[in-house]
């Protein structure tokens, strides 16, 4: 595979995001039993290992430097998964999060990774669908942190963020019991390259944790943080309980049986994406035991 290295921007211009990390760890308590056999991140939705879905989305960026955080006990079964990512024209790395310590602590795990970089994190149980034009302008254009915004019915149930007639952020809150806004914050982040060192001057909340919400309101305190909305055409899917694992496995299902196009088919991204050429695309469907898979896949070389 090509060596992967940014291009040198102009003085005094945001620097493309590069680099992406995989945050997926944690104990998967909500959805015990199941999680006592695999890690949630591994758990099927669909078709596919619910990591797959946050992975597509790095590489519909143009991200192809990624690292992938979790516990030392499922690490192994994530690089059986991927190995190094060669194969589709990324390079992947792994990361021990031995305890769950917060979100914020996967930029302090990533930082020799990082090297000094922006970089996106997106959360293993976060599935989006749909025009990703919003995010990669956004990995464009960043020039502190950004932030995303869904208007949902339940918002006490996560991180919320409050924005002027303009679309300023006012506020963050995490799981309020009156939200100021009915705008979620789902597991999709942007920092620059002083995110690691800015986790690090956090303390830890109530719950021991590193809070994410925490990091970024150092942002919003500097005046360097944007949140960006979500049309109404992206799908937003959160995959922690039973009933939202169900229902995102039903949406992926319905939508890849009324369309004929596959939703995070990492090898036909990493081919549209120029990553892999034709000839590794039909070489990666020869190798698919999955025959109907297989036959997906040489299509798409055909195309």
């Amino acid at each position: 595979m090509p060596e992967i290295i940014s291009t040198p921007q102009p003085a005094g211009c945001p620097t493309p995001v590069t680099k992406g990390i995989i945050l997926a760890g944690g104990a998967g308590t909500r959805l015990d039993p199941l999680t006592r056999i695999v890690c949630k991140q591994l758990l099927p939705v669909y078709d596919k290992p619910m990591i797959y879905y946050p992975l597509s989305v790095l590489m519909l960026g143009d991200i192809r430097d990624i690292l992938i955080i979790s516990t030392p006990k499922d690490l192994p079964d994530f690089r059986n998964l991927f190995d190094d990512g060669s194969h589709l024209g990324i390079r992947i790395e792994y990361a021990e999060q031995d305890e769950p310590r917060g979100l914020a602590e996967a930029l302090i795990i990533g930082e020799e990774f990082l090297a000094a970089e922006s970089c996106c994190l997106v959360l293993g149980d976060n599935l989006f669908h749909g025009n990703l034009d919003f995010f990669r302008s956004a990995l464009r254009d960043n020039k502190g942190a950004t932030i995303f915004a869904k208007a949902v019915r339940d918002p006490e149930r996560f991180g919320v963020v409050e924005l002027d007639a303009e679309g300023n952020v006012l506020s963050l809150e995490e799981k309020p019991a009156s939200p100021r806004s009915p705008y979620a914050v789902p597991g999709l982040y942007i920092f620059d390259k002083s995110a690691p060192s800015r986790a690090k001057m956090q303390q830890p909340s109530n719950r021991g944790e590193l809070e994410i919400i925490d990091l970024v309101n150092s942002y919003l305190e500097e005046g360097n943080l944007e949140a960006k909305p979500l049309s109404r055409g992206v799908a937003w899917l959160d995959t922690g309980t039973p009933d939202s694992l169900l229902e995102a496995s039903s949406y992926i299902g319905t939508v890849q049986k009324q369309n004929a196009f596959q939703v995070a088919c990492i090898e036909e991204i990493a081919y549209e994406r120029g990553f892999i050429d034709a000839a590794a695309l039909a070489a990666l469907a020869e190798a698919h035991p999955n025959r109907e898979h297989a036959n997906y896949l040489r299509s798409r070389a055909r195309d």
